[in-house]
């Protein structure tokens, strides 16, 4: 079954996919400020510095080397110290448990 975005031009849809790329950074980096890197890897298995990761092996993999600081910096608009020490909080033993309970089970099936 073909969906609509199989019918659209290759630079029409990367464009889509960049705009939803940036409006998905946005609501993290501007909205939802509150929620912590800590809980989106327990719920859904990737946070900000994944995203970040992900633009950097993405930049790489068009001939554009950028170091893990300056992935963070282009992903958070400004220093992810900076980024931390304003909306980062402490996670909680509950959260740290779940977070590590997580990485086991992915190891086991990795």
């Amino acid at each position: 079954m073909m969906s609509r975005m199989d019918e659209i031009d290759e630079t029409t849809r990367t464009e889509i996919e960049a705009a939803a790329f940036r409006r998905l950074r946005q609501h993290l980096m501007e909205e939802r400020t509150d929620v912590q890197n800590i809980d989106l890897m327990n719920l859904a298995g990737f946070c900000r510095n994944c995203l970040s990761r992900w633009m950097q092996e993405a930049a790489a993999a068009r001939g554009h080397e950028m170091s893990k600081d300056e992935a963070r910096e282009a992903y958070y608009g400004m220093p992810y110290e900076e980024w931390r020490d304003k909306h980062q909080t402490e996670a909680t033993e509950a959260t740290r448990a779940a977070f590590d309970t997580a990485q086991k089970h992915e190891a086991s099936e990795g």
